[in-house]
């Protein structure tokens, strides 16, 4: 009986225990979310390209762990999906006329069981420079599976382009600020693939998924988010 216990007992402390901190990943709190997330993110360019940057970000970002919980239709799905969690990142463009990406948020207590998401700090603090240089391009974050974008994710962004500016000059171009989901259609969470993302630029309002098949990138237009006021919105979908 008391080796049983022990075990028991053991087997608790492990459930109960604080998930081990992964290298460049800030913990947030939803309760409490910080003005700024530290950047750069640890191992991550910089690139000389919004398109390397953007890419390179999906393949780290979605073999964080957890990131992924399959395909729906997969048989372990529903226990994926309750151990998954959502990480966001900033790609912001320097003075050094590079693309830099911030380290990754998750927040791993979440509002409903039904529901992933998490909190991004609205500004990135890159002690290398001035806070006003810095240019946001790409609010990144995950989704546990091949899913559209949510109401909460295109009020975000778009709070964030009041805040920010809607487009950032860089060496190649004027480039608009836009919101990304990144998604892996792989059936083996441990061994995710970068196989698309939905994007939404709320300059011109289109709603897109790029997907990857044979390392070709294709575009497909979703429809077109139109504001009715500032509170309200409609998607005409294609």
């Amino acid at each position: 009986m008391t080796r049983i216990l022990g075990v028991s007992l053991l087997l608790l402390a492990m459930a109960c225990a604080q998930p081990a901190a992964t290298p460049g990943v800030v913990q947030i709190n939803a309760r409490d979310i910080p003005d700024r997330i530290p950047g750069p993110m640890p191992g991550f360019g910089p690139f000389d390209t919004y398109s390397d940057a953007l890419i390179s970000a999906c393949s780290m970002m979605l073999k964080q762990p957890h990131a992924t919980a399959g395909r729906k239709s997969d048989m372990n799905f529903r226990l994926r999906w309750d151990l998954s969690q959502e990480y966001c990142a900033w790609v912001y463009y320097t003075p050094d006329e590079r693309f830099e990406m911030s380290m990754m948020s998750v927040t791993t207590i979440q509002d409903s069981r039904g529901k992933r998401s998490c909190r991004l700090p609205p500004k990135v603090d890159d002690a290398r420079y001035p806070p006003e240089s810095l240019g946001y391009v790409y609010l990144l974050h995950t989704h546990p599976y091949e899913g559209e974008l949510t109401e909460p994710d295109i009020r975000y962004i778009v709070a964030m382009g009041l805040e920010h500016g809607w487009e950032v000059k860089t060496k190649a171009g004027m480039l608009r600020l836009s919101l990304v989901a990144f998604f892996s259609a792989s059936s083996d969470p441990a061994n995710p693939t970068c196989d698309g993302f939905f994007q939404y630029t709320p300059t011109t309002g289109d709603l897109s998924k790029w997907t990857q098949e044979r390392n070709q990138w294709r575009h497909k237009s979703i429809g077109s988010v139109k504001w009715i006021d500032s509170q309200h919105y409609r998607i005409d979908r294609h």
